[in-house]
């Protein structure tokens, strides 16, 4: 753990973060530079929240930023794993029963498949059951290009939003505002809720829930903040 060592936290005009005056560097040794200066000024904030000892895990805004500037050398294999996610994407994979949760599935996941061969032209295959579906290799070209497009801190926060969801369909619906953070957990986890409202709710999988839609949020306040 590492102490607080700087008093002073500012924003410099160049977008950069100073800490008392000096600017700050990535973990590779980058300058710390922001695309935006509201970026900028919402991780000065959370340098100035800490008190005492330093915790990296309540900076979500700053550890995307040191991903997206000490990635963009390696924003093509980023691009490549988000990208991975179409081929088993977990929108594409059904119940087969019970049939409340089958028309569950349909109603909530079909739209979202949908949105993405309208926007994107790239229509993927659903199937019930546990059995690998191959998808067309046109639709993973098409999300494979559009991926490959984002400049390193979109990118970086599309590759966290869709490991945390299992889902390109939902990472790229975040990215591109046609769902919000707390709307695209919610459909990632539409199977958990489901088995929760039968059995009743785990103690441990309701924090780890919860620590990952706070992850998704940040990462929602990440790109808004960015652009």
């Amino acid at each position: 753990m590492v102490k607080r060592f700087y008093k002073d936290v500012s924003v410099g005009a160049d977008n950069t973060v100073q800490l008392d005056n000096r600017t700050m560097k990535t973990p590779k040794g980058a300058p710390f530079v922001l695309p935006t200066r509201e970026l900028a000024e919402a991780i000065a904030e959370e340098w100035r929240a800490q008190e005492g000892d330093i915790k990296p895990e309540t900076m979500p805004l700053t550890r995307l930023a040191h991903a997206a500037i000490d990635g963009a050398s390696e924003s093509a294999l980023i691009a490549e794993q988000a990208a991975a996610y179409a081929k088993s994407d977990l929108l594409c994979y059904r119940a087969e029963h019970p049939d409340e949760l089958v028309i569950r599935q349909a109603r909530q996941w079909g739209p979202l498949l949908d949105w993405l061969a309208e926007t994107h032209g790239a229509r993927l295959k659903h199937a019930t059951g546990i059995g690998f579906v191959e998808q067309p290799p046109e639709a993973l070209a098409r999300l494979s290009e559009r991926v490959g497009r984002l400049d390193p801190f979109a990118l970086v926060a599309l590759h966290t939003a869709t490991s945390i969801t299992g889902s390109l369909a939902l990472g790229l619906a975040l990215a591109e505002a046609r769902l919000t953070a707390r709307e695209a957990f919610a459909l990632s986890q539409l199977d958990e809720a489901f088995q929760a409202e039968k059995w009743g709710r785990d103690a441990e999988a309701e924090a780890r829930a919860t620590r990952l839609q706070a992850d998704l949020e940040a990462t929602e306040k990440f790109l808004r903040l960015s652009r």
